[in-house]
């Protein structure tokens, strides 16, 4: 039997979905998008990504977490579909900087977009979301304007979903540490179903077998200018995840399929995303982990992983099901994911060695913290930047523009 369709090749591809699937389907929840089209984009996008990089790479893209801020920000301001828009042209972006990679080589984005930049951009992206975990996490809705469980309940609930998260993180053993988002999810939702605050009536009502919900983009320029510059925090994280998968298989993806290839494929399975009602797309760390313990490292197996992902998101009460989960048990989760967010900012601070004490270094790591988190906004009702879009333009505009730092220019 070809090893492709290998009973073993099937089932470690199902076992990497069920990695990922916790992390997967928390976005579209968080952001109020569909989790079936979650499920079925990150499967088209893997396979797109595998076309593109010539099956050469195990990796597994789905729903990104750098975007869940700006996505709900961008919502509220001009509506999901236009939403979508804007997410396809930060696809666009990718793709930009995939051709740039080509012609000028990795240099050229390690100067545009520098640790100093991009570690206080990450930062902006898990703090600016603080406030909506806490409430949630209340049983509040993400404004906090309204109460959605009792607050007695929620917190019971909300904080066992934490407590299962950070244990499994910290203490679980093999696959089981890959997995906290989803042990956290289950606890919650175990101790809301004893509580008494699950409401079934839409599982009942859904289909079976149903086409995922999918969304038409709309294009609107403002939408745009808000999103784009919120592609920089997941291509650095790109960059890094490539660099994690090529060490734990032995092999320099960097260089052969080449970040180029892997950038594209990155930015198109974003754009095919998007174009449906789906979040961007990102490679999974999850599933690197995974791929380590396993060390399984046969691309073929996420080709698997996609399929699977796939034709679940055609199974209507999946999706039904999904919904019901109550919102203190997404905030409790989400208290620890955006922190933990925060904290991959800090560490590409420090794994860089910069010196914030350099008035160069302090002003443009401030300015991007307190613009970003503030909720400073510069325009008015046609247009307007704010949040993580207009912290990166000035962090970007500010290291062009300021000359370099002492112990820099003494190197």
């Amino acid at each position: 039997m070809n090893a492709a369709f290998s009973p073993k090749t099937i089932l470690t591809g199902a076992q990497m979905l069920f990695v990922a699937f916790g992390a997967l389907v928390l976005v579209p929840l968080l952001t109020g998008l569909d989790a079936n089209v979650a499920l079925f984009t990150a499967g088209a996008g893997t396979l797109a990504f595998q076309w593109i990089t010539r099956g050469q790479v195990p990796v597994f893209l789905a729903s990104s977490f750098a975007f869940i801020a700006p996505i709900i920000a961008c919502n509220q301001l001009y509506g999901t579909a236009a939403t979508m828009g804007a997410l396809m042209a930060a696809g666009g972006a990718y793709m930009i900087l995939s051709v740039l990679v080509r012609l000028k080589g990795t240099d050229m984005l390690h100067r545009v977009l520098p640790p100093v930049v991009v570690g206080p951009v990450i930062m902006v992206i898990g703090l600016a979301l603080a406030p909506v975990a806490v409430n949630m996490a209340m049983g509040k809705s993400g404004d906090g304007s309204a109460q959605l469980v009792a607050y007695d309940h929620a917190i019971w609930i909300s904080m066992l979903a934490l407590c299962a998260t950070l244990l499994t993180a910290v203490f679980g053993k093999g696959i089981w540490r890959l997995v906290p988002i989803l042990a956290g999810v289950f606890v919650g939702y175990m101790c809301a179903l004893f509580l008494g605050v699950v409401e079934f009536s839409a599982v009942q009502q859904a289909s079976w077998v149903a086409a995922p919900a999918f969304t038409a983009p709309e294009f609107k320029w403002q939408a745009i200018a808000f999103m784009i510059p919120v592609a920089i925090a997941p291509a650095i994280e790109h960059i890094g995840d490539m660099m994690a998968i090529s060490h734990v298989t032995g092999k320099d993806f960097l260089k052969k399929p080449g970040l180029h290839r892997t950038l594209m494929g990155d930015g198109v399975a974003t754009t095919l995303a998007a174009s449906v009602g789906g979040p961007p797309n990102t490679t999974y760390s999850e599933v690197t982990g995974a791929v380590m313990l396993t060390k399984n490292f046969n691309p073929r197996v996420m080709t698997w992983t996609a399929i699977i992902a796939v034709v679940l998101a055609f199974i209507g009460k999946m999706g039904a099901v999904l919904q019901t989960i109550p919102v203190p048990v997404m905030g409790g989760i989400m208290i620890l994911l955006f922190g933990s967010i925060a904290v991959v900012g800090l560490k590409t601070l420090f794994k860089a060695h910069i010196d914030v004490s350099e008035p160069r270094n302090l002003v443009i790591i401030a300015l991007i913290l307190v613009l970003g988190i503030g909720g400073m906004q510069i325009g008015g009702n046609e247009f307007a930047l704010q949040g993580v879009s207009l912290c990166a333009i000035f962090g970007i505009l500010l290291n062009l523009i300021l000359p370099p730092a002492q112990s820099e220019s003494q190197n």
